[in-house]
């Protein structure tokens, strides 16, 4: 099984720049929050947070291979299966693997999600602690507003998670709010 401390390693090895970094963290936040309400193990989910675009630096010119190149670097780390699938149904539309499962459904919902609390953040003089769902919410429904976060795969919180959008968002909010400092807002 690999620990959090070698995913960390291998997300630092891959990925230099220190925003794609941040992005990670958020992303390994809101799963680790994620977790607990959903019955999953908060240290795997996590861990799925931390590597879920490990590889953006190295496919970002070549997109479909995206989580692919990933995989085989995780394989060679004797990482699980599930944490491997679970990262690449989050980029289905290459992989071809769609979510199955409640790990996956929540990475999915959650990877834009985080992003668009982020630039929420920004715009916001207290920056993280000054969000609210209510403001993420407005913010969601202005397509203008972060246009390339993909707002279909947060709302399929509702069906695949059996979850509302509000709520979905104040669960991801509280878990990104509990590592501000380490997101640098």
């Amino acid at each position: 099984m690999i620990t959090k401390e070698r995913a960390l390693e291998i997300l630092k090895e891959n990925i230099s720049n220190e925003n794609l970094r941040k992005h990670h963290y958020g992303v390994a936040a809101a799963m680790k929050g994620l977790a607990s309400e959903y019955g999953g193990d908060p240290g795997i989910w996590e861990i799925v947070g931390l590597l879920h675009d490990a590889d953006y630096e190295l496919t970002k010119d070549k997109m479909d291979q995206h989580t692919i190149v990933l995989a085989e670097i995780l394989k060679k780390e004797d990482v699980e299966e599930k944490i491997i699938r679970a990262i690449q149904s989050h980029a289905y539309e290459y992989t071809g693997l769609i979510p199955e499962t409640r790990m996956e459904f929540a990475l999915l919902s959650c990877d834009d999600l985080t992003g668009l609390i982020v630039a929420t953040a920004l715009v916001n003089p207290e920056k993280l602690a000054g969000v609210a769902v209510e403001s993420v919410l407005k913010k969601f429904n202005s397509k203008a507003f972060a246009a390339s976060v993909n707002r279909e795969k947060i709302n399929r919180c509702e069906e695949n998670l059996n979850t509302s959008l509000e709520k979905f968002i104040g669960l991801v909010l509280k878990a990104m709010q509990n590592e501000a400092e380490l997101l640098g807002l």
